[in-house]
């Protein structure tokens, strides 16, 4: 399905929503919910706090269906709402370790090692998926020790595919700020990456 099929579909269940169809809100929660997820697992690293951050962003899309004025994509602006709470949510997280006296020296078990990760692809051996298990770990983790304006660019570029015109109207910059922030992110994760695996 084409990036048009998407908005022309979005409009469809947006209008009918607009209507007081409830059930098409739903349609609208299936098309984008696993796409939030995975952008607010990438913010905060942690899959039960991004999957409550997504349904609180569902909750504040619909209660603010009436200001959506169709400037950018539906998706662009739930992005918008997700990244907003997962900032809040990241805050949150933070705070409740440094009270807990918890240790976050490192950042890719930060959250009790429980790291989702795909499946694995056919064919792939133990040794192969373990060994891949550990390198996302490690990216994983590397993205996770940015500050939050980097991880916010490369999640969303590298990660989820935005345009830099999309992440700009997420994030409320100049997409000159989008590229400078994604190449800071990636040099950081590069070198994150030379130090982590130099110790595997």
């Amino acid at each position: 399905m084409s990036d048009d099929d998407r908005m022309d579909a979005d409009g469809e269940l947006l209008g009918r929503c607009l209507r007081g169809e409830v059930d098409a809100f739903e349609g609208l929660v299936r098309r984008h919910e696993k796409k939030m997820i995975n952008i607010a697992f990438r913010m905060i690293g942690d899959f039960e706090e991004a999957c409550e951050v997504v349904q609180d962003a569902f909750v504040s899309a619909y209660g603010n269906l009436g200001k959506f004025k169709g400037a950018s994509s539906f998706s662009t602006w739930l992005c918008s709402i997700v990244l907003n709470l997962s900032r809040n949510r990241l805050r949150q997280v933070k705070t409740r370790a440094r009270r807990e006296a918890a240790s976050i020296g490192n950042p890719a078990l930060a959250n009790g090692g429980s790291v989702t990760v795909e499946p694995a692809f056919a064919g792939a051996s133990p040794l192969d998926e373990l060994e891949r298990k550990e390198i996302e770990v490690k990216v994983q983790g590397c993205i996770e020790a940015l500050e939050a304006e980097f991880r916010e660019a490369i999640v969303l570029r590298d990660i989820q595919n935005f345009s830099y015109a999309e992440i700009g109207d997420m994030l409320g910059v100049a997409e000159g700020t989008v590229k400078s922030r994604l190449y800071r992110a990636r040099t950081s994760v590069r070198e994150c990456l030379k130090r982590v695996m130099g110790d595997s």
